[in-house]
């Protein structure tokens, strides 16, 4: 069962209370229910992953201004069938900011959040059940910004607020002062 790797890795993680907490027993009650949940074709919702970029001191964030939804964000995308979630993380992570070079900030699960896509001409609107993951990688590294991405940048952690202050991010903001 393809599910069993996200399920152990959900089982181990220790969520922050509140809506994080909220958010992880719907993931996991989600992902059980769900045979496809890897799936895009799931128009209900589906699993994705993405990487929480932080520099070498922790001190600098990489996020995208994501080209569809004209904000920040840090980035991630579909698993399009893929249980691994922590791989396809990396490789969005890559696909989007060509930042290749990643060590694991942290072993297992950073955040999870779920978040609603609005409808566009191919799909509905639609929950994504994002699977996070804190990365460490040095600032020097070359940024590419590809067709998903209006910009990429290191932005200090203190001023990410000023780029996306959602409840999601500064969630993530305020654990990495922990790791």
């Amino acid at each position: 069962m393809k599910r069993h790797s996200l399920i152990a890795l959900l089982d181990s993680y220790k969520p922050e209370s509140g809506e994080e907490e909220k958010m992880y027993f719907e993931t996991i009650n989600f992902v059980r229910k769900n045979p496809d949940c890897f799936k895009r074709t799931l128009l209900e919702g589906h699993i994705t992953a993405s990487g929480w970029v932080l520099s070498a001191d922790k001190n600098s964030v990489l996020l995208m201004h994501h080209f569809k939804l004209n904000r920040w964000f840090q980035p991630g995308g579909h698993c399009d069938g893929d249980p691994d979630v922590e791989s396809v993380a990396r490789k969005e992570v890559w696909e989007e900011t060509g930042i290749n070079n990643l060590i694991l900030a942290r072993k297992g699960i950073f955040d999870i959040d779920i978040h609603p896509i609005p409808a566009n001409k191919e799909t509905p609107e639609h929950l994504h059940y994002d699977i996070r993951f804190a990365y460490q990688s040095d600032e020097k590294q070359e940024i590419a910004i590809n067709s998903e991405s209006r910009d990429v940048q290191w932005i200090p952690i203190s001023e990410v607020r000023h780029f996306n202050n959602s409840e999601s991010i500064m969630r993530m903001v305020r654990k990495t002062i922990s790791l």
